[in-house]
């Protein structure tokens, strides 16, 4: 079920991209795809960045309401809730872009594995109307012909390392997609110069001194994760087909930029709000 919902559809339209821009270069049509799909992705992915700005703005009165309770872990989720539902926010809306790229990532990443074992997926995996298309009947004709590489320089079927030996053009793109990665993460957890480390918390807590706020333990966490998922990535892509790891390359790079002009464009509307008249008047 899961290959006819998914992967199917995902592995076909990369063949349809395939088959119709010039040249018919597989890697090319892996970085159309990618960009296909953020822009696609484009409404999810403008939320949750709003959302995680939210948050990170809700975050002092949290921490207020932690401190009024005293401990009380029942009392502080009712009155964070409140203020969740006061302020419309919903603290588990991030997870749609996520979930979703989760999905496409595997149903890629399936695909891509079939493709780069046997060639001959792309004409039995493809609808009978792309068997219309020139290219794939080029491929009926004889299936050396399938362009499997990035321009021809790259095998996409090869990984970074693994049996086959280490492929350095692999190793490039799988170094490339954990650095976009890390950038694109960064872009989004602005960094606090007054933070303290969490060695400095843990010992001001040991000694009796002030404790780990909400905020700086959520930033820890960020800043954690900025690191561990461009490392995931590279310890996962590197014995997998390089084509896996161009998906995250083409993701990570496009993404910062997409992510760059959503944020950018929020802060040029935001301070037009503030310098409104309407807003002045109300002040």
């Amino acid at each position: 079920m899961f290959d006819t919902i998914i992967v199917e559809p995902i592995l076909n339209v990369l063949i349809f991209i395939y088959a119709i821009i010039p040249g018919h270069n597989f890697g090319l049509a892996i970085i159309l795809f990618t960009i296909l799909v953020r822009l696609a992705m484009q409404p999810l992915i403008k939320k949750q960045l709003r959302h995680g700005r939210a948050m990170r703005e809700l975050q002092p009165e949290i921490d207020k309401i932690k401190k009024a309770t005293k401990g009380d872990s029942q009392q502080t989720a009712k009155l964070t809730m409140e203020l969740y539902k006061e302020r419309e926010i919903s603290p588990f809306s991030s997870l749609g872009p996520i979930a979703v790229q989760i999905v496409v990532l595997i149903g890629l990443y399936t695909g891509l594995r079939h493709v780069a074992d046997d060639p001959n997926v792309v004409l039995t995996s493809s609808y009978n109307w792309l068997h219309n298309l020139g290219a794939l009947k080029d491929l009926a004709a004889d299936i050396s012909r399938f362009d499997f590489s990035l321009f021809g320089i790259v095998d996409l079927s090869r990984a970074a390392g693994g049996s086959s030996g280490f492929y350095l053009p692999a190793f490039v793109i799988v170094v490339g997609s954990a650095v976009s990665q890390y950038f694109m993460g960064k872009q989004t957890l602005p960094e606090d110069k007054d933070a303290r480390s969490l060695r400095k918390i843990l010992k001001d807590s040991r000694n009796g001194g002030e404790k780990a706020a909400g905020a700086e333990v959520q930033s820890i966490f960020g800043n954690g994760l900025k690191y561990l998922i461009p490392i995931f990535i590279l310890v996962f892509t590197y014995g997998l087909p390089s084509a896996v790891a161009l998906y995250w390359l083409t993701s990570g790079a496009f993404g910062y930029i997409q992510q760059k002009r959503i944020l950018d464009r929020d802060e040029a509307e935001l301070l037009k709000t503030k310098k409104s008249p309407a807003v002045k008047a109300k002040k």
